[in-house]
């Protein structure tokens, strides 16, 4: 039998307290740890200051798992049905054209409201609701492949945050709550997606050839080794990466946690999970406090991807393959098929 429904108490603007009912509270949402939906809801307030920095005015994909991390998951673009009066949404358009709502999360009752709903994982755009179309924050995942781990996605993110640095942009860092690593930098929103993710790519670049036996940018897997992938296509519209602050659906519970430079050698992927990140963020704070006052300038990074067109001959890389087909765009096929 189903657990009795309970009401969560969430303060909300301007002393309001909003009162969120979380149905199924017993729910197990990961099984190795016993961890329930009402652990998920009472994990998003204790952390919401931080939190709603990182996803507050933005368009939300929620990663949904009505039984658990074990059974079926699936993405919800769309609203759920039974929107709150007290949350919005925001049109968003995709890479095919077609245009919908997705939910806005500017306060923590929405964030439980969508734990109620069973989502484990919050994917925010890269936009602000007042320009969903030129984003305001540059994203680089840093992702171990075979033969690596978090160590050398640590080495790979020292020597991206110097590159980042010398063009004038305050990089952050986060654990993917995974393997690897999610670098940020929030930039002035003067450009849209195609020119955004150009920068990217040009930093990938630049980097792969500063350390050249660690990082790669190579899109096709049988290209890149036994390296760390910059993955550029996470900077294409409709393509998001879990928050800063966001649980995710793996064994452990795992959350992607904000560091500081200073501590980011010394952290491993299991410091971070629903049940330590609380008291790590009451004793030391957000990590990321700072980063809406660290606004930096996107064209310097567009113009390493201008100067890898114009002086060395590089082009445009492969677009994920769910995407039409992009101008300049290079055969979507695997370089040893394409040989044969």
């Amino acid at each position: 039998m189903a657990s009795k429904a309970q009401v969560l108490q969430v303060p909300g603007p301007g002393g309001v307290v909003r009162d969120v009912r979380v149905s199924s509270p017993d729910r197990v949402m990961w099984p190795e740890t016993g961890l329930t939906k009402w652990d998920l809801a009472q994990y998003v307030v204790s952390v919401h200051e931080g939190f709603l920095r990182a996803v507050g005015d933005r368009p939300v994909t929620l990663q949904r798992f009505p039984a658990g991390i074990e059974g079926e998951e699936f993405f919800s673009k769309n609203p759920p049905r039974g929107v709150p009066d007290w949350a919005r949404t925001t049109t968003c358009t995709y890479p095919s054209g077609r245009s919908h709502p997705q939910l806005v999360i500017d306060e923590v009752a929405t964030a439980v409201w969508a734990v109620q709903m069973n989502t484990v994982t919050f994917h925010p755009w890269p936009v602000r609701t007042a320009d969903n179309d030129n984003p305001d924050e540059l994203r680089i995942d840093l992702d171990p492949q075979p033969g690596r781990g978090l160590a050398d996605a640590v080495e790979a993110a020292q020597g991206l945050k110097a590159l980042l640095e010398e063009l004038a942009l305050t990089p952050w860092v986060k654990t993917s709550g995974n393997r690897g690593l999610h670098v940020y930098c929030r930039i002035r929103p003067t450009h849209e997606f195609l020119d955004v993710r150009h920068g990217v790519i040009g930093i990938a670049r630049e980097l792969e050839r500063r350390m050249p036996d660690l990082v790669t940018s190579a899109w096709w897997k049988e290209e890149r080794g036994e390296k760390i992938f910059v993955d550029f296509n996470q900077a294409n519209r409709d393509r998001t990466i879990a928050s800063a602050y966001s649980p995710r659906p793996l064994p452990g519970a795992p959350v992607s946690m904000p560091v500081r430079w200073e501590s980011l050698r010394d952290v491993t992927a299991s410091d971070f999970t629903i049940r330590t990140v609380p008291d790590i963020v009451a004793a030391d704070g957000d990590a990321w406090a700072g980063i809406d006052e660290a606004v930096g300038d996107i064209t310097p990074a567009i113009a390493l991807w201008d100067k890898d067109v114009h002086e060395r001959g590089l082009g445009e890389m492969a677009f994920p393959p769910d995407y039409p087909k992009m101008p300049g765009e290079p055969p979507r096929v695997q370089p040893s098929r394409a040989r044969k």
